[in-house]
């Protein structure tokens, strides 16, 4: 038994995630250390241990939420946690990678309030830094010695074509003015639900999970994933930059098909066809017109329809919990995990 599987009764979620972090740190970065230098230095940076010149920093890494469900998932099943380990680095590395690629394509400037990536060492070396991410996860499972090492590789090659898929999906929406709602949310299943889900899968694989088990798992996170996703669109409209560490209507700027936002646009609404007009509009949009858009995704009613989505999804994935039969405590804490990630003021 190690420090990771010795922890205190009722923890709250933010404690699992710091008992997650404390665990997962040292062998991420012992990972990342056999990167080549250059790849190094700029995952370094982009996971907040170093500034672009190499020097410790105290900034942000993030809430990892996926390697605790990793973590969790084993617990769930009756397995060690630290056993684990390498599928919740593997899981985190490709989480980084995706995070990585998003950043340049997405154009964005910061994240976790700093610049990022590819802001600061430029395109192309962002790229490479994040396929370099990609294969290393890869090569972390492939070294675990776990008997379900090669199912868990093809458990997460199947979550990253699926994430890739739902990328491709959310570029090309930019380009299309006729995006359907029953797509936009197929592909938020793809480029969020699907790692979370292959998170809860793989742990339930190194914990020695049954079938069973592993599938319903992975229910769990593929929903806990689009909860996710449906409430961090509404924060890329309406969240506090202080708490996303993004300008606030972040997405309306980049004129982003989010889930609300294609909500709006296909509503029988008056807010629609004004909502269209701005999407559309060659310039970029004003301050004002940015807020003119996002009361009109409200009055479609696009806003209100987002959260309740998440809370359905929520239910259903706790359902899904259920009917793996985990450990009362692994259970709990994994509800309590998923409330913190589709919380309204992450």
């Amino acid at each position: 038994m190690t420090d990771l599987d010795v922890s205190l009764d009722h923890r709250t979620a933010r404690e699992v995630l710091d008992w997650s972090r404390a665990g997962l740190d040292p062998a991420l970065r012992s990972a990342v250390d056999r990167l080549p230098d250059s790849m190094r230095a700029i995952a370094g940076y982009h996971f907040g241990w170093w500034d672009e010149q190499g020097r410790p920093t105290g900034s942000d890494a993030g809430k990892a939420i996926r390697p605790a469900l990793v973590l969790l998932g084993t617990q769930a099943v009756g397995g060690a946690a630290h056993v684990a380990l390498p599928a919740a680095v593997a899981v985190e590395l490709v989480h980084n990678f995706s995070l990585l690629h998003d950043d340049v394509m997405d154009g964005d400037k910061t994240r976790r309030h700093r610049p990022t990536a590819w802001h600061v060492f430029g395109v192309n070396p962002a790229i490479l830094a994040g396929d370099a991410l990609l294969t290393l996860a890869l090569d972390v499972l492939a070294g675990s010695g776990h008997p379900n090492a090669q199912q868990s590789i093809r458990v997460l090659s199947n979550a990253v074509q699926r994430l890739l898929d739902g990328q491709s999906a959310d570029l090309a929406f930019e380009e299309r003015g006729d995006v359907r709602l029953a797509e936009c949310v197929r592909m938020a299943e793809c480029k969020t639900g699907a790692l979370l889900g292959a998170a809860c899968a793989l742990g339930a694989l190194f914990g020695g999970g049954r079938a069973d088990q592993v599938e319903h798992l992975r229910s769990f996170g593929e929903r806990v994933g689009l909860a996710f996703q449906f409430v961090d669109d509404l924060l890329g409209i309406w969240g506090d930059p202080q708490v996303t560490g993004k300008p606030v209507y972040s997405d309306l700027g980049n004129r982003k098909k989010s889930l609300p936002v294609v909500a709006a646009l296909t509503s029988d609404t008056a807010a629609a066809g004004e909502l269209d007009a701005l999407f559309h509009a060659e310039e970029p949009l004003t301050p004002a017109e940015l807020a003119r858009a996002a009361e009109l995704i409200e009055a479609s009613g696009a806003r209100a329809w987002s959260q309740g989505r998440a809370d359905e999804l929520l239910a259903e994935a706790q359902e899904h919990l259920r009917a793996a039969g985990p450990s009362e405590r692994a259970a709990r804490e994994l509800e309590a995990v998923a409330r913190l990630a589709t919380r309204r003021d992450r």
